[in-house]
Order: structure tokens, then sequence, then C-alpha cells
């Protein structure tokens, strides 16, 4: 699918998938019709509704991520327009759109995954960089502060061993 085409439940599971930085967790809930998150973005939790196309709350972890920004509004002369970069991205990329959200939106998941995208997995899934894995039941249980340290285990409190 063109990202120049995603829109409403597409476009939030584009960003969610292009912040893999960021989210852990991908689902779905309101009967399929909204995307469901869990992660951790710099410092914050977020364990929730994920609507970008619909909230400026939501979509700000994208233009907190942005190097560059050249923001234009809809007029009579076309679209709303965004030129960005962000961080981690693939260098400048170009968003048009009803509204300036929208096109900062797809600016940015061009910016992770270049003109096109992948089909949406719409089952619960895990981030893993860039891909997606589906996941047979949520975490929901589970924290993500438990994760490994590089000289240790989840769940090593790494005591000196005894004499």
């Amino acid at each position: 699918m063109k990202v120049a085409d995603l829109e409403g439940l597409a476009l939030d599971y584009w960003v969610a998938r292009s912040l893999h930085d960021f989210v852990r967790e991908i689902q779905f809930t309101d009967s399929g019709e909204t995307v469901f998150i869990r992660g951790n973005d710099r410092g914050r939790p977020w364990d929730g509704r994920f609507t970008p196309t619909t909230s400026w709350e939501a979509a700000a972890v994208v233009l907190e991520r942005a190097r560059r920004l050249e923001l234009r509004e809809r007029d009579e002369h076309g679209p709303a327009h965004c030129v960005a970069e962000f961080e981690g991205g693939r260098g400048p990329v170009e968003g048009r759109a009803d509204s300036v959200r929208v096109a900062l939106l797809r600016a940015f998941v061009q910016s992770r995954f270049g003109d096109n995208v992948g089909e949406m997995l719409h089952e619960p899934q895990m981030l893993a960089g860039d891909t997606a894995q589906r996941i047979a039941e949520a975490t929901a249980g589970n924290t993500f502060e438990d994760v490994p340290s590089p000289d240790g285990h989840i769940g090593d409190i790494q005591s000196p061993p005894r004499p």
C-alpha cells in the first residue's frame, strides 16, 4: 500500500510500527477499530489507545523526533504539505494530506519504510526493530522496565559470588 494513501486506522498502525524505539506491543481495541500500544517513550510509559490521526497528544511523539520540519496548511492551491527529516530516518521526506497532522504522519512513516508499506497485521504483535511478530496473548502482567542488562539476565540480582 502506498504511504501517500494511508489514513485512519491504517495510518495509526503504521505510525506505531514506525516507532519501534518506543512501541513494544500493538493490539487493537474497540472491536478492532483502534490501535492500542504498550511501550515506553523516553521514560514515559504508554499503555493505551494510540490515535495520532485524531490526537495531537499522540502525534506529539512524532513531532519530538523531527530534526527539521516545514509545514504548510491546506489552501486553495492544494493539500497540506510537510517536509521533514526525522531521527533515524532516511533523510528528507514529504507528506501531503487534507490536514497538517496527517501530512506529518505520512512523512514519518515514509521516513521509516519508504513509499510503500505492507498489509496491516490486524492481530496482537510485538515489535522487534522494524518487524512485527504475532503474539498469542497479551503481556498485561509484564513490565518493560525489566529488560536484560548487557552483563546479566532478567531477574539476575548480580550479587557477587560467595567465597
